[in-house]
């Protein structure tokens, strides 16, 4: 089941994505896809819907976030071992954790925002992982029940705030527009495997990233299970998971940054795609 949110910034309604690609509003039947929505008893409630008894959705409207009213923007840092080379970082020994503010959260195609004096804003496709009850002191063999499901992540970042001013991660990487989430929120029934999933992303055409979640360092399971003994996880929390090798500061003989007026596009198998285009920030 592919869960979205569509409207204006701010006004999103639920809805669900058809199997013939088209959306169905669901605000008859949740408030938002977000909170007690992603419980099982509610997952499985509009999984016993049919489609084609829900309001069709016309034209092409705005995809939100796929989540609503996220309380954490938690992200883990260097979790592929060939990103953390071309980073000229070790290989963590514990899954390093740094927080996106919930202010940075946007829809997968809104334009992304380059801060002003810019010059080392970068990308990084990441799977996000969707917690759908509270998770406190779980078990890494229980941790995926606690999941709700699983969304594409542009982890964008500005290096220089993030590696020059000091040694707090999270400022480089909680500008506005750094998060956009989605397009399709997809219930883990229809993800076999999450540490199966191939993932890329292109800059203007050219593919810079070609990875797949199987060479994480921490797997999903793992890293619900570590976040749920420092932190208790609500419903609607959002991880981010790690990149593979392949972003801008990385590129040899000379690092490659974003400016304003280029296309992003990434996509994780079976997520869904998003795209973005790089603007300035007012």
């Amino acid at each position: 089941m592919k869960l979205l949110r569509y409207g204006p910034k701010g006004q999103e309604k639920p809805g669900l994505l058809d199997q013939n690609g088209k959306i169905r509003d669901l605000s008859k039947v949740v408030d938002d896809i977000a909170g007690a929505a992603l419980s099982d008893a509610t997952l499985a409630k509009l999984r016993a819907l049919d489609p084609a008894s829900l309001p069709e959705v016309p034209g092409e409207p705005r995809i939100g976030p796929c989540v609503g009213s996220v309380g954490k923007f938690v992200c883990i840092g260097l979790n592929y071992a060939d990103h953390a080379a071309e980073s000229n970082l070790p290989v963590p020994a514990e899954p390093v954790l740094f927080g996106k503010w919930t202010s940075a959260i946007c829809g997968p195609n809104d334009d992304v925002e380059i801060p002003r004096n810019s010059k080392k804003t970068d990308w990084e496709v990441e799977l996000g992982v969707v917690i759908g009850k509270e998770a406190k002191y779980v078990s890494e063999a229980d941790a995926l029940d606690y999941v709700a499901g699983y969304c594409v992540i542009n982890d964008v970042s500005e290096r220089e705030w993030q590696l020059e001013h000091g040694t707090q991660w999270d400022k480089g990487k909680g500008f506005d527009t750094f998060g956009p989430i989605g397009p399709w929120l997809v219930t883990k029934d229809e993800i076999a495997d999450p540490q199966q999933l191939d993932m890329w992303l292109e800059v203007d055409g050219h593919r810079y990233q070609n990875g797949s979640t199987k060479t994480m360092v921490f797997g999903v399971a793992a890293l619900v299970s570590y976040l749920s003994k420092v932190m208790s996880l609500q419903p609607g929390d959002v991880i981010s998971t790690g990149t593979p090798p392949g972003v801008g500061m990385g590129v040899k003989p000379a690092p490659v940054y974003l400016k304003a007026g280029q296309t992003m596009r990434l996509g994780i198998q079976g997520l869904g795609e998003q795209q973005q285009r790089t603007v300035d920030a007012k």
